[in-house]
């Protein structure tokens, strides 16, 4: 299936300096999760970066977790990992675009996310997505958090001041100095 869907994948960023994420799964549907957690985890270790790991009830409580995790621990990165199958109420678009729409929010914020939520018809999709010997979406969270991490880095030095600053010593008021 995957070979049916090529699409470009960045190499991996290198850091030098030690990277920890956190992994939020919502085990709803276990084997999936599991294959999702897989693929993270071999992702992070391929790139040598530590991990811890923790379970919510569902993937509505993944941006609690992690905003929770983003203000509270000293993560570099997060990797939001379950999977939400279609079922006959709307249900689905609720869980769909408020998990979606809150680890966005966390983003927008400065959490450096990468998102693994799968969004899929039936349990057929989740497999084939979530299994790292094919879509590898898993894997694929995992690398998106390192590239965001790596942009972090990249420009967590730079400061740029709004208007510009005179060079030399400006006078204020009377006696007073100010550079």
């Amino acid at each position: 299936m995957a070979d049916q869907d090529p699409h470009h994948i960045l190499a991996l960023p290198e850091f030098d300096k030690p990277v920890k994420l956190l992994i939020a799964v919502a085990p709803f549907y276990r084997d999936i999760a599991d294959m999702l957690i897989a693929g993270a985890q071999a992702k992070l270790e391929a790139a040598g970066v530590t991990h811890d790991l923790i379970e919510v009830p569902g993937a509505l409580e993944l941006p609690t977790a992690i905003g929770l995790a983003h203000r509270m621990s000293n993560y570099d990165g997060f990797v939001a990992l379950g999977c939400v199958i279609r079922g006959e109420t709307t249900h689905y678009e609720t869980v769909c675009n408020d998990s979606s729409r809150g680890l966005t929010l966390l983003g927008l914020q400065g959490a450096l996310i990468g998102n693994g939520i799968l969004t899929v018809e039936n349990h057929e999709q989740a497999v084939c997505r979530a299994d790292p010997a094919d879509m590898d979406k898993g894997g694929g969270a995992a690398a998106a958090a390192l590239h965001l991490i790596a942009l972090a880095r990249r420009w967590g030095g730079e400061t740029r001041g709004v208007g510009f600053r005179p060079a030399g010593t400006i006078q204020i008021a009377e006696g007073t100095d100010r550079a």
